[in-house]
């Protein structure tokens, strides 16, 4: 006979554990009814359960996820999490880019094609997947993580420990669903504005030892990348894009089990267009460019892929926790241009088509050495290569009028740039008093291949909890940043000598950042269901890693200032009353650096001249951000109510100023201030006794507000975008 699954809230406890966890976290903070499940989904009972589970499957597999946070915990760092049940009281709930739904975090600032910026740093984002790493990809327009596979999702920054390297900004820990906690399945259907439709599935089941969960969707828009222009449709922004993804757990005995994780995503993307752009430097091509050629029409398109795997062993028996997993991750990523236009408009038409595949291993593991130390260490082994292949239609310039002149040819060039990343780590977790805990420690990273650069970071948090409703924690951390692996080579540049794609400059090699980081926070309970948080940091850099969009790809690259500084304020408060639920975070923050120390050849002499004497604001820098959200539900026995409202707020990221002489200071301005305000409702119907029906409707942009994300201005700034225009989008799902 089949005993009771153990319940979602049961299990949150269980991994939450009975060992000093202290980390400031802010939350969205939930319902207790809604905490145990998403509405389409009922609390899971022996009577809800569509599949027998045996008790001994489902608490062995707790047991094991409480057993894997206790290997990397994120001690004295600041965490904010993110609940499944949190995904739903947010704009388009889980049918929202996997982007948007970090955008709710404190810090995170909004930028063009999909792109985030933590604390004011660029990219430099780290991603986890049950604890395991997920190597880089090559950076497109696609979301290649579904939302939907979600269970919870921390955001991790500040002065991180040990075990966490290379990518430090924040670390985006995602904990998936699987089939023991979140058994049975749904289909749904969403879509709306801007021809979008997107449906969905997922299943999730147990039988016997093994676990298994899997979702998959297909989108189709008419706004796959940012408008260029203010108007409400975007010409030429059509996409379609498929997801899927598994997760496999298999109880191996009461202390050990394997899992598999396996994704894939595919998008095609049609590069959007800007009417009415003058001729570019073509001229001399009159005699085979027939008549004016209409920027309306130009069709570019970019292809991509990304495909990765994960295979762990979990073994937790008595003092002792340890995952080892094997991981693997293919991206690619093909810019198709428009021959003829881009060589009217631009003079060179670029076919770049660019693959990374990542191969890797790590381990982590904790040992309770006494009641007061817990040793935790591990290594990650990553191999990569990064292959580039162009094929580049150019003019030859004239050697006296240096204008672009003759027929156009076509110029072919491959590189395979291989890279090895090493990293081993060792910390302690020590309470030297009850209410006082120190995670102190080490790592060493080295780079191989493309660089070879190493170095010891030392890392130490102090957490102390005052009181039962105050907590502080303060921290820092030595961190150090390898560049992306695919970087242009020197001789991929001396092929274009000559040629209207003559860079006229060379350029240093981009090399690794290094980094001192400091953080401050506070987090208080003043009355029930009310906490406040507030946390400073400041960050002094040598080789401040940036990345920029340069020439006709919307491919980024990779350059460093000599010097950088990132330093801000975050405020955050949740408030939490029965059905009520809201939060609200500020942050404060500048990012700046100094001398463009390498990939010059990117660069007009003015960007280079003027960073040689000058701080620079970096170009991703927004001095305030803010997210806000409130939400209500009623609850009934065959039925279930939720409205909510959500706003981001941006003061704006980074453009030229143009002074009154007539001179540009790179970077010196804003965009205007921009703002979203979005609201919904959702309504459920027990239509048996396993099954539900939910319908939903989100207003996205509520006052149709027009806001420019970039004005084509700044440093590795190429082109203007704006933000997504008023939308209205509905889905209907059903669950069993």
């Amino acid at each position: 006979m089949s005993a009771p699954v153990l319940s979602k809230a049961t299990f949150a406890a269980t991994r939450r554990g009975t060992r000093p966890y202290w980390v400031w976290t802010s939350l969205f903070l939930s319902s207790s009814a809604f905490a145990e499940t998403d509405i389409g989904h009922p609390p899971v009972t022996s009577q809800t359960a569509t599949n027998a589970v045996t008790v001994e499957t489902t608490t062995v597999v707790g047991h094991l996820d409480e057993a894997r946070e206790q290997i990397v915990p994120s001690l004295g760092a600041t965490s904010y999490l993110i609940s499944k049940d949190q995904l739903q009281n947010q704009a388009q709930g889980a049918n929202a880019a996997f982007s948007q739904v970090l955008l709710r975090a404190p810090g995170v600032a909004q930028d063009s094609y999909g792109q985030l910026h933590v604390r004011g740093e660029h990219a430099n984002l780290q991603y986890r997947i049950n604890d395991v790493l997920l190597p880089e990809g090559i950076t497109g327009f696609g979301q290649e993580l579904d939302t939907r596979f979600v269970d919870s999702i921390s955001l991790v920054t500040g002065t991180l420990p040990a075990q966490y390297g290379f990518r430090t900004a924040g670390i985006v820990d995602i904990h998936t669903k699987s089939g023991a906690f979140s058994p049975g399945g749904s289909v749904e259907l969403y879509g709306g504005s801007f021809d979008t439709v997107h449906p969905s599935f997922e299943y999730g089941a147990t039988e016997g030892k093994l676990s298994f969960f899997s979702n998959g969707s297909y989108t189709h828009s008419n706004l796959g990348v940012e408008n260029p222009t203010s108007s409400y449709q975007a010409i030429h922004d059509v996409t379609d894009q498929y997801k899927l993804f598994s997760y496999l757990s298999f109880i191996l005995d009461e202390t050990s089990r394997l899992s598999l994780m396996a994704s894939g995503s595919f998008g095609d993307f049609q590069i959007p267009n800007t009417p009415g752009l003058p001729a570019g430097h073509a001229p001399g091509g009159e005699q085979w460019i027939p008549g004016a050629f209409n920027s309306r029409q130009l069709d570019e398109n970019q292809r991509e892929q990304n495909l990765f795997g994960v295979l762990a062993y979990q073994k937790s028996v008595e003092q002792l926790n340890l995952q080892v997993a094997a991981f693997g991750r293919n991206s690619g990523v093909h810019f198709r241009p428009d021959q003829l236009g881009d060589l009217f408009f631009n003079g060179v038409a670029s076919d770049v088509a660019r693959n990374s595949l990542s191969t890797g291993l790590q381990a982590d593991l904790s040992y309770n050495l006494t009641d007061t130390h817990t040793l935790r260490g591990g290594s990650m082994v990553l191999f990569s290569s990064s292959n580039s292949k162009t094929e580049t239609t150019v003019f030859d310039l004239d050697p006296i009028s240096l204008n672009p002149s003759g027929s156009p040819r076509t110029i072919s060039d491959a590189n395979t740039v291989r890279g090895q990343f090493y990293g081993f780590y060792l910390q302690d977790e020590w309470q030297v008093l009850p209410k006082v805990t120190i995670n102190y420690g080490g790592r060493f990273d080295t780079v191989g291949g493309y660089l070879n650069e190493h170095q010891i970071s030392p890392r130490a948090n102090l957490i102390y909890e005052a009181t039962d409703s105050t907590k502080l924690h303060g921290g820092y951390a030595r961190y150090f940043t390898p560049p992306p692996l695919e970087n242009v080579s020197q001789g991929t540049l001396q092929k274009f000598a000559g040629t209207s794609n003559d860079q006229g400059i060379s350029g240093d090699d981009v090399t690794s950042e290094r980094a001192h980081y400091f953080d401050l926070g506070l987090t208080q309970k003043l009355l029930p269901g009310l906490q406040l948080g507030v946390d400073g940091y400041y960050k002094v850099a040598r080789n401040q890693l940036d990345e920029g969009l340069f020439g006709q790809t919307l491919i980024p690259a990779a350059f460093n200032y000599s010097r950088g500084e990132v330093y801000g304020v975050e405020f955050s408060g949740t408030y939490d009353l029965g059905g009520l639920s809201s939060y609200a975070n500020v942050a404060i923050s500048r990012g700046r650096g100094k001398n463009l120390g390498s990939s010059q050849f990117l660069f007009g002499s003015n960007d280079l001249l003027y960073a040689q004497t000058h701080w620079v604001a970096l170009d991703h820098d927004q001095e305030v951000t803010g997210s806000f959200g409130v939400s209500y539900h009623w609850d009934w026995t065959d039925q279930r109510t939720r409205i909510f409202a959500d706003s981001l707020y941006g003061s704006g990221l980074r453009r030229d100023q143009l002074l009154t002489d007539g001179s540009v200071v790179p970077n010196g301005g804003t965009v205007p201030v921009s703002y979203t305000i979005n609201l919904g409702i959702e309504q459920a119907f027990r239509v048996g006794s396993k099954q539900w029906l939910k319908a939903r409707l989100d207003l996205v942009n509520l006052t149709d507000n027009i806001y420019e994300i970039r004005d084509g201005s700044g440093v590795g700034v190429n082109a203007a975008q704006y933000g997504m225009r008023r939308g209205v989008f509905g889905s209907l799902s059903y669950t069993f």
